[in-house]
């Protein structure tokens, strides 16, 4: 039986790699900022607030639900969405723990 290849690498590199992965996106990027900005839970159509249709919309909300880093509370017909502190937090780990061994000082030169 054939491993996926993400097998041969460690839980936190491949966290790390489904987080910044649900990042690769600009239309993602810009959901988390508009409700990190908001600073509360958004009920109704996020779509409203972005340059795109909202089932391409909701396909990014799916991304970023599927990551962990938002969480989406269906009430009645409406879903809630709000930022996944503990994920975000998290994220915001991985993220400054995989750069801080780069010495962009003393960075090697290629040429």
């Amino acid at each position: 039986m054939a491993s996926a290849k993400t097998d041969l690498f460690d839980s936190k590199l491949n966290t790390a790699a489904v987080l910044f992965k649900a990042l690769a996106h600009p239309a993602r990027l810009a959901i988390l900022q508009y409700l990190a900005e908001t600073k509360v839970c958004i009920t109704g159509d996020i779509s409203d607030e972005l340059p795109l249709s909202r089932t391409t919309v909701n396909q990014h909300l799916t991304e970023l639900k599927n990551a962990g880093l938002i969480q989406g509370h269906v009430e009645g017909v409406r879903v809630n969405y709000c930022l996944n502190p503990v994920k975000i937090k998290v994220l915001i780990h991985l993220a400054s723990d995989f750069f801080k061994d780069i010495d962009l000082e003393n960075e090697n030169q290629c040429g």
